[in-house]
């Protein structure tokens, strides 16, 4: 006979562990920023999702995945003659940013099993919580994907295909942190029912999206080393070189200044409407997140400015986008403050 303890729910438990993974993947955008930043992303051109946790244990190893980078565009256009510990350094970005990415699979996987063999799952939530694991697993295919767009005809990756992986991520974070709350809202009330996402929150996601999504283009180009002074660009409201693409679409996503120059102002249209939502969120008695919310919005902002007129220093960069994957969570946070259901 299984103990009544065995079968009791267990809301904030499974809550603080979601948030724990949130924590993880806010960790796992920073490494992906160093790894970007270091152009150290087709260092591992290969996708072995098991044995490729091992890094290369000998000399002869650390050879053959030097000798299967030297045959990629990245090496015989941009880094032709680089040493092998100059490789080992940014295969170590690159194997640290899949290994994280392993260890949040297990971190995620392993106490969900658990969970749900306990039945400590409240109802309505497993589906849920499966969804996560396997856009969490989805997110793995998608990074690979990302990198193969880089080992043929490119010497990088595809902006487009950075973008969605970012993107995913910010989406997995936001996903675990709604879900944590919706359980610790259940623990404090067990007659409480999710949250909704209430129109203003909706508008506020889709404006931050748009931000989101011309940053991670502001990354894939290296968008960010057109201009290094703030407000102006190169001494202009609107910089010189911006060059049509053919398309609309095309010179609006993939030109580097006219990516910059909307990112650097949409930025404020997205601060106006996340500081609404602060502020509603104020109003519906939930004061941690307003000042979460606020406060996360005030330090990217210095950080963006700080990132372009430092030339992209490599701290600030990697912090600026840090920051923004917490904008990201206290947006959850106060989107979900103004949508609890009693």
């Amino acid at each position: 006979m299984i103990h009544q303890d065995h079968i009791s729910y267990r809301p904030r438990a499974i809550a603080l562990w979601l948030l724990g993974v949130a924590a993880m993947v806010v960790a796992m955008v920073i490494v992906g920023g160093i790894t970007r930043l270091t152009e150290s992303g087709l260092s591992i051109t290969e996708w072995k999702p098991v044995t490729g946790a091992l890094p290369p244990l000998s000399h002869a190893d650390w050879m053959e995945e030097f000798r299967k980078y030297q045959q990629i565009p990245e090496y015989q256009q941009i880094n032709k003659g680089m040493s092998l510990d100059d490789f080992k350094f940014i295969f170590f970005w690159e194997w640290s940013h899949r290994l994280l990415g392993r260890l949040i699979g297990i971190a995620f996987a392993l106490p969900l099993i658990w969970f749900t063999l306990r039945r400590a799952i409240p109802e309505g939530y497993g589906p849920r919580l499966v969804a996560l694991l396997a856009l969490g697993g989805l997110q793995g295919a998608i990074g690979w994907w990302m990198v193969a767009s880089g080992l043929v005809d490119r010497t990088d990756v595809s902006h487009y295909r950075l973008a969605v992986h970012l993107l995913t991520a910010l989406f997995i974070a936001a996903g675990l942190t709604w879900t944590a709350l919706d359980l610790l809202d259940l623990h404090r009330n067990s007659a409480a029912r999710p949250a909704r996402l209430a129109p203003f929150a909706t508008l506020a996601a889709i404006i931050l999206f748009i931000q989101l999504l011309w940053g991670a283009y502001v990354a894939g180009l290296n968008a960010g080393y057109v201009a290094s002074d703030w407000p102006l660009m190169q001494g202009k409201l609107v910089p010189d070189g911006i060059t049509w693409h053919g398309s609309l679409w095309a010179t609006i996503s993939s030109d580097p200044y006219l990516i910059h120059f909307f990112h650097r102002w949409w930025a404020w249209v997205t601060a106006l409407v996340l500081i609404l939502l602060a502020r509603r969120a104020r109003a519906a008695g939930n004061r941690g997140a307003s000042i979460a919310l606020n406060a996360a919005v005030g330090i990217q902002i210095i950080l963006g400015i700080s990132t372009v007129m430092s030339g992209i220093s490599l701290p600030l960069a990697v912090a600026h986008q840090g920051v923004g994957a917490l904008v990201v969570l206290a947006t959850a946070w106060a989107a979900h403050s103004i949508g609890r259901q009693a």
